[in-house]
C-alpha cells in the first residue's frame, strides 16, 4: 500500500492539486496515511474526524440528509465529501462513513459492517460502500483503508 500512496501524493503534487478528508469510523485512518508518505504536507490541506452527526453538520454536512437519509448512507459520505472539500478550497475531497461491527445507540439504523466511501472532485461523486467482516476494528479500518486507496488512485491515474 505505500507505493500506491506515493503514487497517490505525487500524482496530486505533480498536477498542483489538493486533497482533504472527513472520515468517520475509520478514524482518520486515511489522512493518516497520506501524512506517512514525505510530500504530503504539500497535498493534504486538512482532515476532520466528525464521529458525531454534531460535527458533521458544524463541518458543513446537511443536516437535512442527515435526517432524511440517515448518517450511514452514501449520501451523508456525499456531502462529507463535498463539504470537506469546500470548507478547504482543496480539490478532492474523501468521506467516510459507517459502522465496523458494533452498534450505534444514536443512529440505530444501517447494516452493522457497511462504510460508505465518496471521493469528490469539482462536482464529481465517486460513490462506492466497503462491507467489513473483521474480529477487530484495526482490522475493518486496514480493510476500509486499502480500497479507499484504491479506488482513489484509480480515479486520479
Amino acid at each position: 500500500m505505500k507505493e500506491k500512496l506515493e503514487k497517490i501524493v505525487n500524482i496530486l503534487k505533480d498536477n498542483g492539486k489538493t486533497i482533504s478528508t472527513m472520515e468517520s469510523c475509520t478514524g482518520g485512518a486515511l489522512a493518516n496515511a497520506i501524512t506517512n508518505v514525505s510530500g504530503a504536507s504539500n497535498v493534504l490541506n486538512f482532515s476532520a474526524i466528525t464521529y458525531s452527526n454534531d460535527f458533521k453538520i458544524k463541518m458543513g454536512v446537511k443536516s437535512e440528509v442527515i435526517d432524511k437519509y440517515t448518517v450511514y448512507s452514501k449520501e451523508t459520505a456525499r456531502e462529507m465529501a463535498r463539504a470537506i472539500s469546500e470548507f478547504t478550497s482543496s480539490n478532492y475531497g474523501v468521506g467516510v462513513t459507517g459502522k465496523l461491527g458494533k452498534k450505534d445507540p444514536n443512529n440505530k439504523c444501517g447494516n452493522d459492517n457497511q462504510v460508505f466511501v465518496c471521493i469528490y472532485n469539482e462536482g464529481v461523486y465517486i460513490d462506492f460502500d466497503v462491507f467489513v467482516d473483521k474480529d477487530d476494528r484495526r482490522d475493518d479500518k486496514l480493510e476500509v483503508l486499502e480500497v479507499v486507496v484504491d479506488r482513489l488512485l484509480n480515479y486520479l491515474q
